[in-house]
């Protein structure tokens, strides 16, 4: 005799109609697939939310761009020009503020002295600086340039004044000689064109009398530039020392024996009183 569980389950299925059996494969497939795609929906939702989650978490990653404003043009106001005060200064006079980005000095050197057309005091010889014996007279007696005895020469010789804005003279005298300074500002280049014809004049020189000469004696004495310059003039020695620094042309008439030795000092003496004249030093 059949178990009573059997026997219900052939009661309750005997009258039951089964569908084909491709009916119910193809059902079966249904059911599978549907199942498949729910789960990659719920998977799908899940990442969502997960990488939402991070990106909000997560300070270094940008948020999505935010559209530009929209920005309406408007009138400026206007600026007013401020004009720098003036400030009291110790002595009680106003002084003028400094401008930013604009020099403190005006034209010139590196000091920032301005441009002049004059010859200081101090940047001549002053009696200190030389030997004793000498005494200071009150004016410059007579031609003693370089120039003036150029006139035995039979040709031209070249001017030694070009560019010149400025000229200054003094004179020492002692018992047995005496020394003369004229010093002359140049405008431009123009000093060191002095001290190429000074060279010039010298080499270029046809003297007129047969034992008249000029020759550069000694070169390279000092300052920018300095030559020692000697000459026989109707039998009678000279010398002359030319000393450039900067725009100034310093042209001294000096003892008829001066060595190079002698005149080295000289140029020494002559270029630190030059210095109280131009920025170049």
């Amino acid at each position: 005799m059949p178990e009573p569980i059997f026997s219900d389950l052939y009661r309750d299925t005997e009258h039951l109609v089964w569908a084909p059996t491709e009916q119910v494969r193809r059902r079966g497939r249904q059911r599978t697939r549907r199942t498949r795609i729910a789960a990659a929906l719920a998977a799908a939702v899940a990442v969502g939310v997960v990488t939402s989650g991070v990106a909000l978490a997560r300070p270094d990653v940008a948020p999505p761009p935010v559209p530009p404003a929209t920005v309406v043009p408007s009138t400026p106001a206007p600026t007013r020009s401020v004009t720098p005060s003036a400030e009291p200064s110790a002595s009680g006079t106003p002084t003028p503020d400094r401008t930013i980005g604009r020099p403190s000095g005006t034209t010139g050197g590196s000091t920032g002295r301005p441009p002049t057309r004059t010859i200081p005091a101090a940047a001549m010889l002053q009696l200190a600086d030389l030997p004793k014996g000498f005494t200071t007279p009150a004016k410059v007696d007579g031609d003693w340039s370089l120039e003036s005895a150029t006139v035995h020469c039979d040709n031209e010789s070249p001017a030694l004044d070009t560019g010149q804005v400025a000229s200054r003279s003094v004179q020492f005298d002692s018992p047995s000689d005496w020394i003369v300074e004229r010093v002359t500002r140049h405008s431009g280049t123009s000093a060191t064109t002095v001290m190429k014809r000074v060279r010039q004049l010298v080499t270029d020189c046809e003297p007129a009398h047969p034992d008249d000469s000029f020759s550069v004696l000694a070169e390279s004495l000092g300052g920018d530039d300095a030559v020692l310059v000697g000459g026989e003039i109707d039998g009678t020695p000279a010398r002359w020392v030319v000393v450039r620094q900067g725009d100034l042309v310093a042209q001294l008439r000096v003892d008829h024996q001066t060595t190079p030795r002698e005149a080295r000092r000289v140029v020494g003496w002559v270029v630190n009183r030059l210095c109280a004249g131009t920025d170049s030093c």
